[in-house]
């Protein structure tokens, strides 16, 4: 048991230094740096926005003019104590810049991973059980068909339809600017009334593969035999379906919900450029080192916390899984 947790413990660390590498090395291989930001006029001709001087200036005083390998040493040693750096675009610290627009993306993520989670599983039920007749056919192949919208484009259609000729939803923002919030609950209405569309772009994106897995498992484990003992025992269909077939076939679930957060947090750059919340797509195209390495460990380590949390649940839907 020992040496099993040593080992555990052993594949975090390196998986959490290759993270903590790559955030490093990966913003730092884009073409130019913060302070060499070019654009180009219609003959080709490129116009400098900062002077050589003032761009080698503030290369010293962020540290990146360096070599690499100091400048990843001084990363690490920052970490360490908590310090994820200053932000070049926001010049503020990296954690407050996470911390004000951190709240955010937890709930489109979070949310979108709730509503698309439930409704395949409630959706692939439905289609197992019916899987002889003709409804079945035809919400698969919908649901396939509806599988191939990329999220950017189902955020833009949902736009158009909802915020432009029906005029239900904002078309961009996290909150009403300025507003006089009389209370908490006026200001959390007004926050879930701005989420609502990034959210449901998000939860559809993501239906499709939920629904197929839990219709193509619960008939996978309906075939059974210990699915035949419980029907031979007298049990109703609907003790086997919820208390046999669908506990087990929730396993395989599970560890989607677990990678699927993973890709939301990536996916929701995407849906937060359609609806104008765009904190990672602004430090990418600033090439803000900081901030950039500071979202990206948050990903990641959001990704392995929730790994871990599908072990947990593991152990819980079926005790024969050693976690």
């Amino acid at each position: 048991m020992e040496k099993d947790r040593n080992s555990f413990i052993f594949r975090l660390l390196s998986t959490l230094f290759v993270i903590l590498a790559i955030n490093f090395f990966l913003p730092r291989m884009m073409p130019g740096d913060p302070f060499a930001t070019t654009s180009a006029d219609e003959v080709g001709e490129e116009i400098i926005v900062m002077t050589e001087e003032q761009r080698l200036y503030y290369l010293n005083y962020y540290g990146l003019d360096r070599p690499l390998y100091e400048q990843f040493l001084v990363y690490i040693k920052n970490l360490m104590t908590g310090n994820l750096g200053k932000s070049i675009y926001y010049k503020m610290p990296v954690s407050d810049v996470i911390l004000l627009h951190l709240p955010w993306t937890v709930l489109i993520v979070m949310g979108a991973t709730v509503i698309s989670t439930v409704s395949g599983v409630l959706l692939g039920t439905l289609s197992a059980k019916n899987r002889k007749n003709g409804s079945d056919r035809i919400m698969m192949t919908g649901m396939i068909a509806f599988a191939e919208i990329p999220s950017f484009l189902l955020g833009l259609i949902l736009l158009l339809i909802f915020s432009v000729h029906l005029r239900l939803f904002p078309l961009a923002g996290a909150i009403t600017p300025f507003a006089d919030y009389t209370g908490l609950a006026e200001q959390a209405w007004d926050i879930l009334y701005h989420a609502f569309l990034p959210v449901v772009t998000l939860s559809l994106s993501q239906l499709t593969g939920v629904y197929l897995l839990t219709r193509n498992t619960l008939i996978t484990v309906t075939t059974k035999d210990y699915i035949r003992t419980a029907r031979a025992k007298g049990l109703g269909e609907k003790t086997v379906w919820t208390r046999h077939a669908l506990r087990n076939a929730l396993l395989p679930v599970v560890t989607r919900t677990g990678f699927m957060i993973g890709i939301m947090m990536g996916g929701v750059v995407l849906v937060e450029s359609v609806f104008s919340w765009m904190t990672l797509r602004s430090a990418v195209i600033g090439r803000d080192y900081p901030l950039i390495q500071g979202i990206l460990l948050v990903i990641a380590v959001s990704i392995l916390v929730c790994n871990l949390m599908v072990d947990k649940i593991y152990g819980k839907l079926d005790p024969r899984v050693v976690v």
